[in-house]
């Protein structure tokens, strides 16, 4: 039998969620997550299972028992010539993808943060940007999850369809997964464009930029009209590296996007009155750069200032409109805001919660220095994003409820019927999930 340890206070990476659990579980096999969920259900206890803890939201948390996934790492197998790979389920991406390309292989698409678990990435609807590319969680065919009763079950499209296709977003509801297969693709180069440029050109030529570029994104700095594009090509692997120097890359995502950015970030909580100003510097200190590297090199990025961040998912269509009605309660509401908004864009999915169900998606990510009040500047973007059916993504802050989810979701309640079918009793509830899935 497992040995449970004794809980200690564990809370997650932004500091927006903690948990004081009555254990804490470091299980290295499925047999040993079987084992836990057994002790737990004995005890009447609670079960969460946590990778990295890089969601702002309370998916993880519990007062139950809190199972770290820290020993389920590494390659399980790989069908190199098909593109499927097996993973462990606690498996951080920046430790997967370097491991998918010895094999010649990667994901198809990727976040723009590689510290997550790929199965809480997966679980709480990461994305990535690509105006013909999906999120995360349709590159997986396969999962082996243990539920409420102890049973490990392995589904895929033919093999118990309706739990698999609710276990590839599942926020942590139905069990614990232990090992997924993902389908990846041939090993790519990207070739990164960044520039500035204005929002106002920015939005005149979106459709022309999303649909001209494999990634498009960009980067608005509020109180200006300036931007930070970023246009991805995916290249062969033969077309070679051309990477960053060394001294370019530390002086740009090392010294000017993290340590300077917190020295401004700092300044600007002491001093808000001077953050448009301050922006307007920072928009015109990231100058145009070209380079080409290993896909997941390029993907993501290193983010060392703590932040707050609220992103939704909204129809493509509305883009425009959403980012416009964003710079209205930039202009008018009096908050000052030091970090930039992100803006991306993922073709359509079918995953039962994927953000980008049945539509493609226009992401808009709004974030707040963690030294500064973000709950105004985020319940007024909220109200513009829910005017266009926006949907929250799971793992950042919002606002929303069962009630008023359910209807921009259509397979909402084919979701929830499967999670009353596997845990019945809630073995894996929490405060989060009777919010945004109810009790």
């Amino acid at each position: 039998m497992l040995r449970l340890e004794a809980g200690t206070t564990w809370g997650n990476w932004a500091g927006t969620a903690t948990a004081d659990p009555v254990a804490v579980a470091h299980p290295s096999s499925t047999d040993e997550v079987v084992d836990v969920v057994r002790q737990a259900r004995e005890r009447g206890l609670t079960v969460k299972p946590v990778g990295s803890g890089h969601s702002f939201t309370g998916v993880a948390v519990t007062d139950g028992v809190l199972v770290m996934l820290d020993r389920l790492r590494g390659v399980v197998a790989a069908d190199v010539p098909r593109g499927r790979v097996r993973v462990l389920a606690g498996t951080p991406l920046h430790q997967l993808n370097p491991a998918l390309g010895a094999l010649g292989l990667a994901l198809p698409n990727l976040g723009d943060i590689d510290r997550q678990t790929i199965s809480g990435a997966i679980a709480t609807g990461t994305h990535g940007t690509g105006a013909r590319f999906r999120g995360l969680a349709d590159a997986v065919v396969g999962t082996r999850i243990v539920l409420a009763d102890g049973s490990v079950h392995d589904c895929d499209v033919e093999t118990e369809p309706d739990l698999f296709a609710a276990s590839r977003v599942s926020l942590g509801a139905l069990g614990i997964i232990t090992e997924l297969t993902l389908q990846c693709v041939p090993a790519f180069l990207l070739h990164a464009r960044e520039e500035p440029g204005t929002l106002t050109g920015t939005l005149d030529a979106l459709d022309d930029l999303v649909d001209g570029t494999d990634h498009f994104e960009f980067y608005w700095f509020p109180h200006t009209d300036r931007v930070l594009t970023k246009r991805n090509t995916r290249l062969p692997v033969e077309a070679g590296e051309n990477p960053l120097p060394r001294w370019r890359a530390r002086l740009d995502d090392d010294l000017l996007s993290n340590r300077l950015f917190e020295v401004v970030n700092r300044v600007s909580a002491a001093r808000p009155q001077w953050v448009p100003r301050i922006n307007g510097v920072s928009s015109r200190v990231l100058s145009s750069r070209e380079f080409t590297a290993a896909s997941y090199e390029v993907f993501a990025s290193q983010r060392d200032v703590v932040f707050r961040e609220m992103e939704y998912a909204v129809p493509r269509e509305a883009a425009r409109d959403v980012i416009t009605g964003l710079r209205r309660i930039v202009d008018e509401g009096g908050h000052r805001l030091p970090f930039p908004v992100e803006v991306r864009f993922t073709a359509a999915d079918d995953v039962w919660l994927s953000t980008a169900h049945g539509r493609d998606t226009c992401y808009v990510a709004v974030h707040q220095y963690h030294r500064m009040d973000h709950r105004p500047y985020f319940a007024a973007f909220e109200d513009v994003a829910r005017a266009h059916d926006g949907r929250p993504h799971w793992g950042k802050l919002h606002g929303r409820a069962r009630d008023d989810l359910r209807p921009t979701y259509p397979c909402f309640d084919d979701f929830l019927a499967v999670r009353d079918r596997v845990d019945p009793d809630r073995l894996f509830a929490n405060d989060y999930l009777v919010r945004v899935l109810g009790d």
